[in-house]
């Protein structure tokens, strides 16, 4: 189970990472996000655009999904764990079926704040296995 909490913190990291860095480097849908990112030396990403947007974000919110799946495995926090999972849901439903809308940059944003917010507290407040009742008969035995 160690093992499985460790994958989890690492690939959630990674991932929420990997997608704000992917967004930075897409000054054409996200112009606040690749201004933060020129302003801080990241203008050079910008001629890969098409793959952050294409390839990089998914793979990295799909990565970050997947983390916060296997994290309710390692500490059956469910809301921990569902908070974890609704960023990087907010992201790909907005680079795949809701693209066509104007409305999908905020969703792209709200996302991406909601995973950053999550890797913060995570990082503040780093979770613990629940007990269930087997965990207190193994104690007390």
């Amino acid at each position: 189970m160690k093992k499985i909490s460790l994958i989890t913190k690492i690939g959630d990291k990674f991932g929420t990472i990997g997608a704000v860095v992917a967004t930075m480097g897409c000054a054409m849908c996200f112009p606040a996000l690749a201004g933060i990112g020129s302003a801080l030396g990241m203008g050079f990403l910008s001629q890969w655009e098409g793959l952050f947007i294409t390839t990089l974000l998914p793979i990295f919110a799909g990565l970050a999904l997947l983390s916060n799946g296997l994290g309710w495995l390692a500490h059956r926090q469910w809301h921990r764990s569902l908070l974890g999972m609704i960023g990087p849901t907010l992201v790909l439903l907005s680079i795949y079926p809701w693209f066509q809308y104007s409305w999908r940059n905020w969703t792209m944003y709200g996302g991406l704040v909601l995973m950053v917010v999550v890797g913060i507290w995570d990082l503040v407040s780093p979770a613990s296995q629940k007990c269930s009742e087997t965990c207190d008969i193994s104690r007390t035995a």
